[in-house]
C-alpha cells in the first residue's frame, strides 16, 4: 500500500512538473512575431521592450510603433493579452487584448481615450497562405470615451466606438458592422467673425450625432458590399454612402502587401514610389465597380442654408430658393450631360421646394473595370453618367 501511494505521489509530481515546465509555456516572442506578420508590418515596426508571460496571460511591455530603421517612433505603452492559447496550426487565440489609455497633450490641446480593447482575437500561424485563416481576425474592437479639449474646454468627443466582424460558417466571407456613438463638437469658440456667423446661421454651433456602417466581404470573387456608411446628426441630416466593388480577393491583398514591402525595402524612395505607382495601376485592373449610392435626408439644414445664402445676397430664403431653381438648368447645360440634365434639374426643384431627401445612384448594366472609369473621367467626363447608369431622385 505504501508503495502504491508513493507511486501515485510520484506520478502527480511528475505531471505537475511537466505542466509547469518552461517547455509548455507560451512563447511570447513567437506571439509578437506572428502578430507583426499578420498586421503586415515589417520586423521592428512593432517592438516591445519586454514580453512577460504569466500562465495564459501575456504583457507586451513598452510597446512602440514606427520606422524599423531608426526613424521616429510612437510609444504605445503596455498591452495586456488575456487567456492566450496556442492553436494546432501554430497560431494563437486571445480572449481579450487591452490597450493603455491615451492622454496626449500639445500646447493647449489634450486628447484622451480610454477602455480600448479587442475581444476574441485569432492570430494566424502563417500569414502568407492567402486564405481566410491567414488573416488577423477579431470579433469586436471597441473604445470608451474619447475627448479633445482646448484650453480646458471640450471641443469634440465620442462616447463609444464598436466594430464587429463575423466569419461565415463555411469561411466564404466576413460580415462587419460598426458604430461611433455620441459624436459631439462645439464650434462656439471659433474666432473668425465670418465663419462664426455662418456656423450660427446654419445651426452648427453644437453638433450631436453618430456614425454607423454595415457590410460584407465575399472572399472568392472579392466582392465588398458596404450597405451603410452613414453620418447622422441632430437638426442637420443623415448622409449615407453605399457601394459595391469586386476583385478585392486574397491574392489582390497579397499583391498589395508585397508592393508595400518592396517600396519600403528600396532605399531609393523616388524609384520606390514610381515602381509602387506602376504596380498599383496594374492591380487596379483587377477591381470592378458594381454600384454606388449617396443619399441625404434633410433635418433642417437646407432651409437654413438657403436663408443664410440669401442673407449674403440681400434676399430672403424663399427668394434664394427661386434663384437656385432658376440657375440650375443653366449650370447643368454647361456640363453637357444630356442623359442626366432633365432628371437632375427636376430632382433639384423637388428637393428645394420641400427638402426631404436627395439620392444619387450609379448602377451600370454590367460591372465596369476601375481603370476604364478613370480613363473615361479624364478623356470624356460628360459620358460618365451614362456609362455608370446614374439616376437622381428626390423625396422618394
Amino acid at each position: 500500500m505504501f508503495r502504491t501511494r508513493s507511486s501515485r505521489l510520484l506520478w502527480a509530481g511528475v505531471t505537475l512538473a511537466l505542466v509547469s515546465s518552461p517547455a509548455f509555456a507560451l512563447d511570447g516572442q513567437d506571439l509578437l512575431r506572428k502578430i507583426t506578420a499578420a498586421a503586415n508590418l515589417q520586423p521592428g515596426n512593432l517592438e516591445a521592450a519586454s514580453v512577460d508571460v504569466t500562465g495564459a496571460n501575456v504583457v507586451l511591455k513598452g510597446v512602440s510603433l514606427g520606422d524599423a530603421k531608426g526613424g521616429e517612433r510612437v510609444t504605445v505603452g503596455d498591452i495586456l493579452l488575456e487567456d492566450v492559447q496556442e492553436e494546432s496550426d501554430g497560431g494563437y487565440s486571445i480572449t481579450r487584448v487591452t490597450f493603455p489609455n491615451v492622454n496626449f497633450s500639445e500646447k493647449e490641446t489634450t486628447i484622451t481615450a480610454s477602455d480600448m480593447k479587442l475581444t476574441n482575437v485569432l492570430v494566424p500561424g502563417d500569414a502568407t497562405k492567402g486564405t481566410i485563416d491567414s488573416l488577423l481576425f477579431y470579433e469586436e474592437a471597441s473604445t470608451g470615451p474619447v475627448s479633445v479639449t482646448v484650453a480646458g474646454k471640450q471641443v469634440a468627443g465620442i462616447s463609444r466606438t464598436t466594430f464587429t466582424m463575423e466569419r461565415a460558417d463555411d469561411n466564404s466571407g466576413i460580415g462587419f458592422d460598426g458604430a461611433v456613438e455620441g459624436i459631439s463638437a462645439d464650434l462656439s469658440s471659433i474666432d473668425d467673425p465670418k465663419s462664426r456667423e455662418a456656423i450660427d446661421s446654419l445651426g452648427l454651433t453644437k453638433l450631436d450625432g453618430k456614425m454607423t456602417m454595415q457590410g460584407s466581404w465575399d472572399l472568392e470573387p472579392g466582392t465588398i458590399n458596404v450597405d451603410e456608411y452613414a453620418f447622422d446628426f441632430t437638426n442637420v441630416g443623415r448622409l449615407n454612402l453605399s457601394f459595391s466593388l469586386s476583385g478585392y480577393t486574397m491574392s489582390f491583398i497579397k499583391s498589395l502587401q508585397e508592393t508595400a514591402k518592396a517600396a519600403e525595402a528600396n532605399p531609393n524612395k523616388e524609384a520606390a514610389q514610381q515602381a509602387a505607382g506602376l504596380a498599383m495601376l496594374g492591380l487596379l485592373q483587377q477591381l470592378t465597380f458594381n454600384s454606388a449610392e449617396i443619399s441625404f435626408e434633410d433635418s433642417g439644414l437646407t432651409n437654413r442654408g438657403l436663408s443664410y445664402a440669401g442673407k449674403t445676397q440681400g434676399v430672403s430664403g424663399d427668394q434664394m430658393a427661386m434663384m437656385v431653381k432658376g440657375m440650375a438648368p443653366l449650370m447643368l447645360a454647361q456640363l453637357n450631360i444630356p442623359s442626366l440634365q432633365n432628371s437632375l434639374s427636376a430632382a433639384i426643384n423637388t428637393f428645394i421646394d420641400n427638402p426631404k431627401n436627395f439620392t444619387i445612384s450609379a448602377e451600370p448594366a454590367n460591372p465596369i473595370p476601375l481603370p476604364m472609369i478613370i480613363g473615361t473621367a479624364q478623356a470624356a467626363p460628360n459620358t460618365l453618367p451614362e456609362m455608370l447608369g446614374v439616376t437622381v431622385t428626390a423625396n422618394q
